[in-house]
Order: structure tokens, then sequence, then C-alpha cells
């Protein structure tokens, strides 16, 4: 297996979808990134997490109230060829030459409006905790259900999970099928962090090895 690593977590999974689309399926993202790794690599994550939502005008007070999934127009690509793979490979490389798309939760719940927001969670989930207002949830994802048909292509397409790093495969995968998309940073550990019941980033007390300079 290839374990791809970084700070939190999250831009690995663009670097873990470029994998498994170039064949590597056993590519794996590292839980937390090194801020899970160690107490001295854990700012990132132990000074990003916290209540925005909580209390805020765009956050829907639980059982929630989920937009209705619609149908909306494909994005549009382009390419110098119409042979499947080397799209596939074009498309790869213009996400990764993109880097990570993530969004700040500040910016979406200031303006709620501007966005596609997909709150990556089970129902039963948003019943419980809520979510951002005018959100969809478009979960599971695949193609061949045409879930990629209930994504609208003219905005940005922010995807939320409960850390950032699911969203942020999705993000990728997104992105290299032709949309603007985004993921936001921190998931619901940025938004509602006190009230979550599982999913919470804990400052690691068991410090694992590292070789520094």
């Amino acid at each position: 297996p290839i374990l791809v690593v970084c700070y939190t977590g999250q831009g690995a999974g663009h670097g873990v979808i470029a994998l498994r689309l170039s064949g590597y399926t056993d590519a794996k993202v590292l839980k937390w990134g090194m801020a899970g790794w160690c107490v001295a690599l854990s700012g990132p994550w132990a000074n990003s997490t916290g209540d925005a939502a909580l209390d805020h005008v765009s956050w829907v007070a639980p059982p929630g109230n989920l937009a209705a999934n619609a149908e909306f127009s494909a994005p549009t690509i382009e390419s110098t060829s119409n042979d499947g793979a080397t799209i596939l490979a074009e498309r790869v490389t213009a996400m990764l030459e993109g880097g990570f798309m993530g969004v700040a939760n500040a910016d979406v719940l200031a303006s709620p409006a501007n966005y596609f927001i997909n709150n990556y969670w089970a129902l039963t989930d948003v019943e419980h905790y809520g979510h951002i207002i005018g959100a969809y949830r478009v979960n599971p994802f695949t193609l061949a259900a045409g879930n990629d048909k209930n994504l609208d292509a003219s905005k940005s397409v922010v995807t939320y999970c409960w850390t950032g790093q699911t969203s942020s495969m999705l993000t990728a995968y997104l992105t290299v099928l032709g949309y603007d998309a985004m993921s936001l940073k921190y998931g619901t550990n940025g938004m509602i962090y006190s009230s979550l019941e599982s999913h919470q980033y804990i400052v690691p007390t068991i410090d694992y090895p590292i070789v520094t300079k």
C-alpha cells in the first residue's frame, strides 16, 4: 500500500485520488496527517477545531431541512485527445497542478448561496447535528448511479464531511470530472466541534518517532 502523508490529512486526499485514478488502487491517506502522529506537529489541527457554525444564522438546527436533490447539466472539459486514458491522465495532471482546493468555513457560512454545498454525511447524522443552510446531500457518490447529475456545475461545489479528509478526496475526483470543486477545510471539526460525539480531532497522547535534521 502507498501511504500519502501531509500535515492534516486533507491535502493528501488529492494525492490519493491521483494515485487511484492512475492505477494505484491501494493508495491511502494517513488519518489526521502528521498532526495525529506526534504532539510537536499537532498545531495545524489543534488550532483549527472550533464552533464557527454553532448559533450561526447559516447553520440549520437538527433535524435539518436539506435541499431536495435535482438534476443539473454536466460540466465541460477540454482535451487535445479523444482517447479515454489520455483524457483521464490530462485531467489528473490538471488537478494536481491546481493544488489542494480548500475553502474556509467562514467564507461558506458568510455566503452559502454562492456555493453548491454538499453535506457528505449519512442522513441520520444530518438529523442529529443539522447542516449548513441550503445544503444538499449527494452521498454516496458514484457515476454508475448517476449522482454526478445532482451537482450544479454552474457554481463552486463545496463538499464538507467530519474532518475535511473524505471531502478532499471527493473534491479531487470532482475536479478531474471538470467541476469547480472545493473541500471545506477541517470539516465540521471546525464548525461544531464541541457538539461532536465522534470524529473529533484529539491531540495525540503517544508521540510516534520522527526524523529531524
